[in-house]
C-alpha cells in the first residue's frame, strides 16, 4: 500500500468550503442551463452542519456497535439486529421495508428536493468464531452453525458497519429538506455466506437475495456506496482503488467416483484416491498455463480432500474442496471451464468419473466503477481531510459486487488500526477496531451520498 499523492492533486481543494458540499458543480450547471432548471429553495448543506450532527450522534454509534457486538448473529439469523435497525429507521420517519432477501432492512429517505437516488449499504452478520479479545462487551453467544453449536463473534467488523450506517441515517434524516433526491439505506444479512446447508446450489443469500428481491428498484438506484473497516490501514485514513479491488470467489467441489475394492487387489476396482491425486496435480496448470496473469492475477487452491475409511480399502469416492479467486469475470469463466475439463478428462482416463460444481458460496469481482470513482474522489478526499491511501488489490471477496452489477458502485476501506495495540486480522478471535474512527466513517458515506446527488 502507498499513499495516493498524484491523482488530481493539482485541482482538488484541501478542504470542503463550509458554505456548501456542492463543490461548486451544481451551481455551475444551473447557471448555464437557462430556464429548464429551477433553483432549489432550500440552502445547501454545509460540512459544518454535517460535522455538528455527526458529533451529536457519535456516542450513540459507539453504543450501537457495542450492543451489536455483544449480541452477534450468524448469517441468515439476524433477527435481533434487523429489528434494532428497523425500529431506528422508523423513528427517523423513513419508509422501512423488512424481510428483504431474508432479514434485510431497507430505509428510504426522500429528500425535500427532486433528484436521483443513491444507496448506502452495510452488512449485519457475524462469524462462527470464539472471541478472545477480552473486551468488556465481548460475545458469549452460542448458535447453530451447519447444525452444530458454535460460538459467534463479530470478527469482521459488520457490527461497526451497521452502527455507522445507522448514524448516517440519523444525521441525514435531520437534514432531509435540504437533500436533492433520495437515499436508500440497505442493511444486508448473510454477507459471510450460509450458516446452514442451502437447499440447492442455486440458493440465494446476502446481496444476491436482496437484489433479486428488488432492493435496487422502486425507486431505481443510480449509484451505490459502501465501506469496510480495515485494521491494516491506520486510523483516520481511507483506502480506495478504481477498477477491480476485491476478487471473485467460487467454492469448487469435485467428487471423484471410483469403484471400491480390497487394497490388496486394486485391479478389481477403480481407485478414486490415485485419480484425485492426478487431478490435483493437473489443476496446478489452470492458473500457471491457462490464464493470462499479466492481465489480472488469479489463485486456485484445493484446501480439503476426504475419502476412505481404512488402510486396506480402496474407497468408492473422494471429495475435494477448493477456492477460485479472480479479478476478471472473463478469466473467472475460463478458469471454471478448465477446472471442469481437466478434472473430468483425468477421471475418464483412469476409468473413474468426476462431478464438478461451483458454489453455493460464490462472489463476483468487486470492481469500482472508474467514472464514478474519478468523480467521487475529490469528495472522498475531503471527507478524509486528504488522508487517502491507494490500496492494492486483495484476494478477499465481498458480495457488495452484486449491487455493482445493477448500478455503478464505489467500495472503500476505513482505516481502524487501533494505534500500537496488537489485534488479529479479520475472521480471527482477536479482531478489534478503533471506535474513534466512526465519525470518519459516517462523514465519508454522508459526503459521498450528498456529493453524488448534488452532481446530479
Amino acid at each position: 500500500m502507498h499513499l495516493q499523492k498524484s491523482h488530481g492533486d493539482k485541482t482538488m481543494p484541501t478542504a470542503f468550503p463550509h458554505t456548501a458540499i456542492r463543490l461548486g458543480l451544481l451551481a455551475a450547471v444551473l447557471a448555464n442551463a437557462g430556464s429548464s432548471f429551477a433553483q432549489p429553495s432550500a440552502s445547501p448543506i454545509t460540512t459544518q452542519q454535517l460535522d455538528q450532527r455527526i458529533t451529536r450522534v457519535e456516542s450513540k454509534v459507539v453504543a450501537w456497535r457495542r450492543d451489536i457486538h455483544q449480541h452477534p448473529e450468524l448469517s441468515g439469523q439476524e433477527v435481533r439486529t434487523s429489528r434494532l435497525v428497523a425500529e431506528h429507521l422508523r423513528r427517523l420517519g423513513m419508509h422501512v421495508t423488512t424481510g428483504v432477501g431474508g432479514h434485510g432492512v431497507v430505509g428510504l429517505l426522500e429528500g425535500g428536493l427532486p433528484g436521483k437516488v443513491v444507496a448506502l449499504r452495510a452488512d449485519m452478520d457475524a462469524l462462527p468464531v470464539q472471541e478472545a479479545t477480552g473486551l468488556p462487551f465481548a460475545s458469549k453467544v452460542i448458535a447453530k452453525h451447519m447444525g452444530k453449536d458454535s460460538p459467534v463473534m463479530h470478527a469482521c467488523g459488520h457490527d461497526a458497519h451497521t452502527a455507522i450506517l445507522m448514524g448516517v441515517a440519523e444525521v441525514l434524516a435531520g437534514m432531509k429538506a435540504q437533500i436533492p433526491g433520495s437515499i436508500k439505506f440497505i442493511f444486508q444479512p448473510a454477507e459471510e455466506g450460509f450458516s446452514e446447508t442451502p437447499s440447492s446450489a442455486d440458493a440465494l443469500r446476502g446481496a444476491k437475495a436482496m437484489v433479486t428481491a428488488g432492493v435496487m428498484e422502486n425507486p431505481k438506484v443510480d449509484a451505490v456506496f459502501g465501506l469496510h473497516v480495515a485494521p491494516v490501514i491506520p486510523s483516520g485514513v481511507i483506502g480506495w482503488r478504481s477498477g477491480p479491488v476485491l476478487a471473485s470467489a467460487d467454492t469448487v467441489r469435485i467428487t471423484v467416483e471410483g469403484k471400491q475394492t480390497h487394497g490388496a487387489a486394486p485391479w478389481l476396482g477403480v481407485d478414486p484416491i490415485v485419480t484425485s491425486a492426478q487431478i490435483v496435480s493437473a489443476l496446478q496448470t489452470v492458473v500457471s498455463r491457462s490464464l493470462d496473469i499479466t492481465r489480472e492475477p488469479a489463485v486456485f487452491s484445493i484446501g480439503s480432500i476426504n475419502g476412505g475409511t481404512r488402510e486396506n480399502i480402496v474407497p468408492d469416492s473422494v471429495e475435494m474442496l477448493g477456492t477460485l479467486r479472480t479479478f476478471n469475470e472473463e478469466m473467472r469463466t475460463s478458469a471454471k471451464e478448465r477446472i471442469t475439463s481437466i478434472a473430468q478428462s483425468t477421471a475418464t482416463a483412469n476409468g473413474a468419473k468426476a462431478d464438478i460444481s461451483f458454489g453455493p458460496s460464490s462472489y463476483s469481482v468487486t470492481s469500482n466503477d472508474e467514472v464514478l470513482t474519478e468523480a467521487m474522489l475529490p469528495a472522498l478526499k475531503q471527507a478524509a481531510n486528504g488522508k487517502l491511501m491507494l490500496v492494492p488489490k486483495a484476494a478477499g471477496a465481498e458480495d457488495f459486487s452484486e449491487y455493482q452489477q445493477v448500478a455503478p458502485g464505489l467500495f472503500f476501506f476505513l482505516g481502524v488500526k487501533p494505534g500500537d495495540k496488537a489485534v488479529g486480522p479479520p475472521h480471527s478471535p482477536t479482531f478489534d477496531l478503533d471506535e474513534s474512527t466512526f465519525p470518519l466513517g459516517m462523514r465519508s458515506l454522508a459526503i459521498l451520498a450528498l456529493a453524488y446527488l448534488e452532481k446530479g
